[in-house]
């Protein structure tokens, strides 16, 4: 080879790294690469025609044939080639960081500069030169490996090799018993380097046993290099990627397998968990597509251990994957289910999990899991989503009655401050147009209708939309086709029509115009249906109302309707509210809403006192509904719900009631006494610490009836509530009102002094304090004094008192307390004189039983031992 060929690139060497234009740099780039090539050709075509002696020239050196006489200018001219050669590298290293040359300009600059640098090697050169040849021949390779091109890469790390080999002899001479192991270490690190990349050419050109072999070497070099767990581990993961992208799935789970183990080997240089966990999840997968059925067990096994390893979505994911393909139970899919809801999830990916169940017939569990994430995710703004999914597998399923329940939940939550983000939304108009417009292929107009009104119910009055103006042609096809096939059906299309110009009207005149035929249209079709199939047009009756009621309040920014004109509507339609809840007193639920309905459009309405009147009657009997529903079968929090809802609605009555008694005298007025009434029993069943307090200013009123006490003692006895003190004091209060009273009434007073005695002494107890026994007897006296100066005291409850009275006797005999058992036996004895007809069924058996009783007694008593 001509020494003036070398100097030639020398030259174009040295106008390269001084050219700042990118367009030259790149050719000059291509020309010396093209030059080095050609080079490089002449000295292999050389080399074979030479015969060489045994102990050939390395592939490093050019043959001799090539090399002129080494005189001194020729040595000083490749000395400086090979400078020039040496800053060329490093210019391409600095150009590329700062991205001045390309990945595969920089490639061919490090091949131009390596090839230089080799030509222009001597025989035997020294340790450094041999050292830098290493670097350079390394790195070559690595950069066309890097780009794509490892057929490139070959030559270069085979050249690295040999180096490697002949730097590792020139070690083994050396004296120097110091040094000599750590450049053997340096050399066994770039012999694992060039091995590793070696490894990745072969895999990049298909050769896996050329790849599996270099690993392996690699492998058997960790001993001494531990540090290289890291990179082998990743090495082999790369290269199960790359297989597995090439669907070469055998040669993936070997490289895969290889990743895992080499991680294994050395925890302080371990890739790490999540990474060990990474590389058995690509496992599995790669087990999974590459048989299903035939590394079943593998596939789960490489899962379940990438779970351990550290938990992830996707590893979660693929479990479930595998189990649904291997036909596993619903309870195996549910254990795999529970476990991944201990960790939180992301929500569209808890959605593709759901959707994954339910895709593959899962039903059951797909469904339960879809319940559970709703409720983890209520309070996300995406809780729409769910919502959707669940719809669409309702739709696919033909379970359409449950998707519209679904549909009509989200439609309420748009109304009460729970609305979807605009793209869910979106989504959910694609779903409702699109079961409309399967019904109305299917000539199923009023369906089609349904849905269609569905997506209606999201817009705005006055909203400006191109898709509203489509929907409302949809909806008119259909209205048409509707009066086709049945001219019956002009009141539901009258409706329609009506509900439609409800929701979009602006002027508020109109509006309530519209109202009220749709008011009046709906009362028309309710009377005429039988009870059954009300129910829904009543709820169109409330929802008409309850839009009556929000535009009023919002009708005070609109000039033209005045307040003259707001009085006047609200008075119709507080009236209509009215009448319509005496009207449907049968359901007691409708009855309050319509009640409520009333006193909200009534607050529209000047405050004269027939409204008032209105107002007070609306929220008492909304109060009571609320209670009476408070006292059927509901749960605790729906009962509790009910009487905080009572509460309200009663504070709001008396504050209207205090209004109203100062326009006039309501002396025979009950208002006082079911505000009392109604707060005493909310109060009661939910416990309120302020129960007290109201009762203190009960206890005061010199005007409170004896019916009313008796009903409180009732109450607070009645569950939820306890409140046996407040009960007692009631009914003794009851009972002093009744002895004040001119006449008094036995049967009242009977009644009242038998609830209190059952209060005071409870049935069977033994074991009862003097003083509750004291308290109980002088009700007893109590009782005998009006029994002893009124002869219509009923004869049943003297029969009752002289019972209790005999048997508290006989329980205080049984527990030796004779003295005591003598008094009430003896009271009840008292009480037998006062019998009438039944005096005679009962006297001898008496007065047998108390001699008996007395006899027992005394001999009794003449055992018991004197007291000193």
């Amino acid at each position: 080879m001509a020494v003036a060929r070398l100097v030639a690139m020398g030259g174009l060497v040295r106008e390269l790294v001084t050219e700042e234009t990118p367009s030259r740099i790149a050719a000059l780039t291509e020309e010396l690469f093209q030059a080095a090539g050609s080079v490089s050709e002449e000295s292999e075509r050389a080399a074979e025609a030479e015969p060489q002696l045994p102990g050939a020239v390395p592939l490093s050196s050019p043959p001799e044939e090539t090399q002129l006489p080494c005189t001194l200018g020729h040595t000083a001219a490749l000395a400086q080639v090979e400078e020039g050669a040496v800053s060329l590298w490093n210019w391409a290293v600095t150009k590329h960081m700062g991205s001045v040359v390309s990945d595969e300009q920089r490639a061919k600059l490090r091949f131009v500069a390596c090839k230089l640098v080799c030509l222009c090697e001597d025989g035997d050169p020294p340790e450094g030169t041999i050292r830098r040849q290493i670097l350079m021949c390394m790195k070559t390779g690595k950069s066309w490996i890097d780009i794509g091109k490892a057929d490139l890469a070959d030559g270069f790390l085979e050249i690295a090799m040999s180096s490697i080999e002949k730097l590792y002899a020139k070690l083994l001479e050396t004296d120097d018993e110091a040094n000599i192991h750590v450049h053997k270490a340096d050399v066994e690190k770039n012999l694992f380097k060039v091995l590793s990349y070696q490894a990745e050419s072969a895999v990049a050109q298909g050769d896996f046993q050329k790849a599996m072999m270099c690993v392996q070497r690699c492998k058997d070099m960790l001993m001494k290099l531990p540090k290289e767990t890291c990179y082998l581990s990743i090495l082999c993961y790369n290269f199960g990627v790359e297989t597995y992208e090439w669907k070469k799935y055998e040669q993936s789970s070997f490289w895969l397998s290889q990743s895992y183990d080499i991680g294994k080997m050395d925890k302080k240089y371990s890739v790490g968990k999540e990474m060990q966990a990474k590389v058995l999840r690509l496992l599995a997968t790669a087990y999974f597509e590459w048989d299903c059925s035939l590394y079943l067990d593998k596939a789960l096994r490489a899962i379940s251990l990438a779970n351990q390893e550290n938990f992830h979505p996707a590893g979660f994911f693929l479990k479930v994957k595998i189990l649904l393909k291997s036909g596993a139970s619903d309870e195996d899919i549910n254990s795999a289910v529970a476990e991944f809801l201990h960790h939180e999830m992301s929500l569209d990916f808890c959605l593709n999990t759901a959707k994954l169940l339910l895709e593959h017939g899962r039903e059951s569990v797909g469904l339960d899991f879809l319940k559970s994430v709703s409720q983890q995710f209520e309070s996300s703004p995406d809780f729409g989503k769910i919502a959707l999914l669940h719809i669409e597998f309702l739709l696919q399923n033909k379970r359409e009655l449950l998707a519209k329940q679904k549909v009509e939940d989200i439609i309420i939550g748009h109304y009460t401050g729970k609305q979807l983000l605009p793209e869910a939304l979106n989504q959910l108009h694609i779903i409702l147009w699109d079961r409309a417009a399967k019904h109305y292929e299917a000539k199923s107009y009023s369906e089609a209708l349904h849905w269609y009104n569905y997506s209606v119910s999201f817009y705005t009055p006055g909203q400006i939309d191109q898709n509203l103006a489509k929907l409302q042609r949809n909806m008119a096809s259909c209205y048409l086709h509707l009066k086709q096939v049945d001219k019956n059906e002009q009141q539901v299309v009258a409706i329609k029509a009506l509900e439609y110009l409800s929701e979009h009207l602006q002027d508020c005149q109109q509006l309530f115009a519209a109202l009220k035929c749709l008011v009046r249209l709906m009362l028309s079709k309710v009377m005429a249906e039988d009870e059954e199939k009300r129910d829904e047009d009543i709820n169109s009756i409330l929802s008409y109302l309850t839009l009556a009621h929000r535009r009023l309040a919002e009708s005070f920014t609109e000039e033209k309707f005045t307040g003259d004109m707001r009085i006047l509507e609200a008075h119709w339609f507080r009236k209509v509210a009215w009448n319509l809840a005496v009207q449907f007193r049968s359901s007691p639920e409708k009855m309050r809403d319509f009640f409520l309905l009333s006193f909200k459009l009534s607050q529209f309405c000047p405050s004269d006192k027939a409204v008032l009147i209105g107002q007070k009657t609306c929220l008492l009997m909304a109060a009571a509904v609320d209670l009476e529903l408070g006292r059927q079968e509901v749960t605790p929090s729906q009962q509790a719900e009910l009487l905080t809802q009572a509460l309200q609605h009663l504070q709001a009555c008396k504050e209207i009631w205090k209004i109203l008694k100062l326009t006039g005298d309501f002396g025979e007025d009950p208002t006082d006494t079911l505000l009392l009434l109604y707060e005493f029993e909310a109060r009661s069943k939910l416990n309120d610490p302020t129960l007290y307090n109201l009762m203190e200013s009960v206890w005061e009123q010199p005007q409170i009836e004896v019916k009313t006490l008796e009903i409180i003692a009732s109450l607070a006895m009645e569950s939820p509530a306890r409140y046996p003190a407040l009960c007692k004091k009631a009914l003794k209060s009851a009972l002093n009102l009744h002895r004040k009273q001119t006449v008094i009434d036995a049967e009242k007073f009977s009644k009242c002094l038998h609830s209190l005695i059952n209060l005071a002494l409870p049935t069977g107890l033994t074991d009862l304090d003097a003083c509750v026994l004291q308290e109980v007897w002088d009700y007893f006296e109590d009782a005998l004094s009006v029994v002893s100066s009124i002869d219509a005291y009923p004869e049943m409850e003297i029969l009752w008192l002289m019972t209790r009275a005999w048997n508290t006797g006989i329980l205080q005999y049984t527990v030796g307390k004779y003295r005591e058992a003598e008094q009430w036996c003896g009271l009840g004895m008292r009480f037998l004189n006062h019998l009438g007809s039944l005096k005679k069924s009962y006297e001898n058996h008496m007065i047998g039983l108390y001699s008996e009783v007395l006899d027992k007694l005394d001999r009794a008593k003449g055992f018991v031992p004197n007291e000193e």
